[in-house]
């Protein structure tokens, strides 16, 4: 879900970030719940290639979202295709592939800032509970720029471990903590300075 937007003038860019968002949760509702067969899993993914060409994304796009998830992929279908069938391995790996390219379309054609403003329109109906939607939008917010923040930490580690010539394997773990930690405390302290929470 952290795929960057891409700039488009095509139909799914210029729908509303509302509309988008019901319709990633009616299909990933649709896709986990509706029985399925190898031959709906198979028509279900080629819809959603097509929907990627809709939107005038190039046809590489969702094949690179599949291979940056490739062992999730790996190990989901593995698995079934072991302790299940070759048909279960199929259609639920189909599924989870489904869903996720349905969610990787959305990054690509909404912006960050048009998600968060639904998501803060659909909190501020809870407000009458207590719950604060400004503050519930900002945490998922610093959530999502956090994702890259943290890969690029790991990236850092991984350089320093071959610029040393060493390999940490599970200890490389304790730096990239020093280093989110670290990461953590300057962005409240920005917070702070700003006067929230």
């Amino acid at each position: 879900m952290i795929a960057l937007y891409r700039a488009g003038t095509g139909m799914l860019h210029r729908a509303p970030a509302g509309l988008k968002l019901a319709s990633l949760a009616v299909g990933a509702l649709v896709l986990s719940v509706y029985p399925h067969d190898p031959v709906s899993i198979a028509v279900s993914l080629l819809v959603i290639l097509a929907l990627y060409g809709v939107a005038g994304l190039p046809l590489r796009a969702p094949f690179l979202e599949i291979w940056r998830l490739r062992w999730i992929i790996v190990v989901l279908a593995t698995a079934l295709l072991v302790f299940v069938s070759p048909v279960a391995a199929w259609v639920s790996t189909g599924r989870v592939v489904a869903v996720l390219l349905l969610a990787s379309l959305l990054t690509f054609t909404t912006r960050m800032a048009d998600l968060l403003a639904v998501l803060h329109r659909l909190l501020s109906l809870l407000r009458r509970f207590g719950l604060d939607p400004d503050a519930v939008a900002l945490t998922v917010s610093l959530t999502i720029t956090a994702v890259p923040v943290i890969a690029g930490f790991a990236d850092r580690v991984r350089e320093a471990e071959q610029a040393r010539g060493v390999r940490l394997g599970v200890q490389a773990v304790v730096p990239l903590l020093v280093l989110a930690l670290r990461h953590a405390d300057d962005i409240g302290d920005a917070l702070a300075a700003r006067g929230m929470g």
